[in-house]
C-alpha cells in the first residue's frame, strides 16, 4: 500500500508484589534499561499493509480546545504548545488518556489543515520524548489504543507530511509493536485487555513483517472475550458504558479483518452477535446509555455508530438475566432495573445499586442514577467523589441508616455486622407479564448482616406506558438476626436535569415536570416526601439537579412503602 492511503472477571494485582508478581516486576526493570531500548530498534517499514477505518465520531469543540492548547483529560488540565506528558503527580487516569491519542479524531472533527499539523506536531513530539518503554505511557491497553489510533487516523495527520516524519511515525509504530507482542495483554484490566489485544492485531494487520503472528493474537482475544462477555452479551462488569466500548473493539477489528480478507474468528462473531442486543437493551429514549456500575452515558451518535458497525440485528432483551438487569417498556416509557449484585472479583468496580432503576419517557429521561465519578481516581477528592457516586444514596433505590447495601470499599468491618462479611445475594428475582402490562420483584439480603432485613422492591409498569407503580418493602428474613425497629431509612428518586419538580403542598405528592412539558404526578404512602439536592454526572460533568425522597425510621416489623408514578391526564 502506497504511503498515505488506506473466571470471567480479569485477574487484578495490586498490594505487595507476591512470588507470582517477581516475573514482571524483573521484565519491567528489563524494560526500563537503555539496552531493551537499543533491542527495539530503529527500523522502520516503507509501507503500511493496511490502513483501518475509523468510523469514530470526534468532538470539534474538544479539537478547538486542543489546537487553542487546552488540554484536558480525566480532570486535569495542561497548557501550551504541547502538554504536558508526563507531568510531576499526574494522575493515572490523564497519563492515560493523553498517551492514547484516541484525541486525535477531535482534531480530525475541526478539519483543515491547521487541525492536521497540530496532529503532526504532538506525534512529533511524543515520539521525541517517549518512543521507549515507560510503565503507563506504555502500558498494554494504552499501548493498544494508541496504535489502533495512530492507523485508523494515519490517513488524517499523514497526509501532506513529508517522508521524513512518516518514516519517523512507521519506526515507531514498529518499536511498540514489538514490544506488546512480547506484553499483550499485560496488566491491562477488563475492557483494557480487549483493546490491548485489538491493537496487537491491528499492528500485525498494518505492518509488514509479523502478519504471522496474528492468529495468535486472534485467539487470545477470542478467549478474553469469552471470560469477560456474559450469555445473554453482558459484559462481567454489568457497565453498559464497557460493554459498548468491548463491542467497539469487535466491530472495528472486524472491519479491519474484512479489508485484510483475513476471517473473522467464529468466537468473536458470536460475542458481536450476543452484544448487539445486549447494548440496545441499556438504551434510553435519547439513544444514550443508562447508568450503572461506573457507566456514563456514552452520547446517542457513538452508540448509533457502534452498533452500525456491530451490524447484528438482535431486539433487546427483555430480560439480561446473567447481567443482573430487567427492561420494562410499554407506550413510551422505559424502565431498566438492577436486579444483580456485583460480579465476584470486580466489586471495587461496581456501584452499590440493588434494585435501582431508571425510567425515561419518550425521549427524555426522568428518573436517573447519579452516574460515574469522572475525574481522576486517585487522590484525596476523586477518592472520596468515586467512593460517594459508587454507594448507594448515589441510586434510585433504599437505602438504610445510610449505609451501603454492598460493600464497596476495603476497610475495617462494621460492630454491627457478626461474623465474617459475605457478599449480598439476590434471593428472588421474578418477571410477569399480562395483558402488555409487566412487573418485575427483586429482593436482596445486603442488608441482613448489619441490620437484619432484607429489601424487596416490586415496578409494574401499566400497559399504556402511563403509570408505575412501585413497592419497596424490609421484612426479617426466615432465619437470620433480628430487627428492632428504629432504623432510618431513605428511598431515593434522583431526577435529571432537564426535570423539574415541586411538592403540592401535602407531604405525599409532587409534580415533575419534563422539558418538553410533559408532568408526571408522584404519591407516596407510608412515610412524608421531601424534595432535596443532588448531582448527575451522566455527561461527564457536575451538573446540579434535585431528589425525591421518602424518608421514616423502620418499625419492629420492617417497613411497606407504596409509591406511584403518573402521567398527568390533563395533557
Amino acid at each position: 500500500m502506497a504511503r498515505g492511503s488506506a473466571d470471567r472477571s480479569p485477574p487484578r494485582s495490586g498490594g505487595r508484589a507476591g512470588l507470582g508478581e517477581w516475573p514482571r516486576t524483573l521484565r519491567r526493570a528489563a524494560w526500563a534499561s537503555p539496552l531493551y531500548s537499543l533491542a527495539l530498534g530503529r527500523s522502520a517499514p516503507r509501507d503500511l499493509r493496511l490502513v483501518p477505518a475509523d468510523p469514530w465520531p470526534g468532538d470539534a469543540d474538544r479539537g478547538q480546545a486542543l489546537i487553542a492548547g487546552h488540554y484536558s483529560f480525566a480532570g486535569t488540565t495542561s497548557e501550551g504548545e504541547e502538554p504536558l506528558w508526563l507531568p510531576l503527580g499526574a494522575e493515572p487516569e490523564y497519563v492515560a488518556a493523553l498517551h492514547s491519542f484516541e484525541w486525535l479524531r477531535d482534531l480530525r472533527a475541526v478539519g483543515g489543515d491547521g487541525a492536521r499539523r497540530h496532529a503532526r506536531r504532538l506525534v512529533d513530539a511524543w515520539i521525541a520524548r517517549h518512543d521507549r518503554w515507560h510503565p503507563l505511557a506504555w502500558r498494554a491497553d494504552v499501548l493498544g489504543t494508541r496504535i489502533a489510533t495512530w492507523l485508523g487516523t494515519h490517513d488524517f495527520f499523514c497526509a501532506s507530511a513529508d517522508d521524513a516524519f512518516q518514516d519517523r511515525v512507521f519506526a515507531a509504530l514498529a518499536r511498540q509493536l514489538r514490544h506488546l507482542m512480547r506484553d499483550a495483554p499485560g496488566e491491562a484490566e477488563g475492557v483494557g485487555r480487549i483493546a490491548a489485544l485489538k491493537g496487537l492485531a491491528f499492528g500485525l494487520l498494518a505492518v509488514p513483517g509479523a502478519e504471522h503472528r496474528l492468529p495468535r493474537a486472534l485467539d487470545l482475544l477470542a478467549r478474553e472475550v469469552d471470560r469477560q462477555i456474559l450469555p445473554d452479551g453482558g459484559h462481567v462488569s454489568r457497565d453498559p458504558a464497557a460493554l459498548m466500548t468491548a463491542l467497539r473493539h469487535l466491530a472495528e477489528l472486524r472491519t479491519a479483518l474484512r479489508a485484510a480478507r483475513v476471517d473473522m474468528p467464529e468466537g468473536l462473531q458470536h460475542g458481536i452477535d450476543r452484544m448487539a442486543p445486549a447494548l440496545r437493551f441499556f438504551r434510553h429514549g435519547d439513544g444514550a446509555l443508562a447508568l450503572f456500575h461506573g457507566g456514563g452515558e456514552g452520547g446517542a451518535l457513538m452508540v448509533d455508530t457502534v452498533l452500525t458497525q456491530a451490524d447484528a440485528r438482535g431486539r433487546p432483551l427483555k430480560s439480561a438475566r446473567h447481567s443482573g438487569f430487567e427492561r420494562l417498556l410499554a407506550g413510551r416509557t422505559l424502565v431498566v432495573m438492577d436486579v444483580g449484585v456485583p460480579p465476584r472479583g470486580v466489586a471495587d468496580q461496581a456501584h452499590a445499586s440493588p434494585l435501582a432503576f431508571e425510567l425515561s419517557s419518550g425521549r427524555e429521561r426522568m428518573i436517573v442514577n447519579c452516574g460515574p465519578w469522572p475525574g481522576p481516581f486517585s487522590g484525596k477528592e476523586g477518592a472520596s467523589w468515586r467512593s460517594a457516586l459508587r454507594g448507594t444514596p448515589a441510586h434510585s433505590t433504599l437505602t438504610l441508616s445510610d449505609t451501603d447495601a454492598v460493600p464497596i470499599d476495603a476497610g475495617p468491618v462494621p460492630a454491627a455486622v457478626p461474623g465474617p462479611v459475605r457478599p449480598p445475594v439476590i434471593l428472588k428475582s421474578d418477571r410477569r407479564e399480562e395483558d402488555g402490562a409487566t412487573a418485575v420483584e427483586a429482593w436482596h439480603d445486603g442488608y441482613v448482616p448489619a441490620f437484619g432485613l432484607v429489601h424487596g422492591r416490586r415496578l409494574a409498569l401499566a400497559a399504556a406506558g402511563d403509570s408505575l407503580t412501585g413497592e419497596d418493602v424490609l421484612t426479617l428474613p426466615e432465619d437470620g438476626p433480628g430487627h428492632r425497629g428504629g432504623m432510618r431509612f431513605a428511598v431515593r428518586f434522583h431526577l435529571h436535569p432537564a426535570c423539574q419538580v415541586s411538592l403540592t403542598g401535602a407531604e405525599d405528592s409532587a409534580l415533575i415536570r419534563l422539558a418538553g412539558g410533559t408532568g408526571w404526578w408522584f404519591d407516596a404512602e407510608g412515610a412524608p416526601l421531601t424534595v432535596e439536592e443532588s448531582l448527575y454526572f451522566g455527561t461527564g460533568e457536575r451538573r446540579r439537579t434535585r431528589q425525591l425522597v421518602i424518608s421514616g425510621v423502620t418499625d419492629p416489623e420492617g417497613l411497606h412503602l407504596t409509591w406511584r408514578l403518573r402521567r398527568d391526564r390533563r395533557e
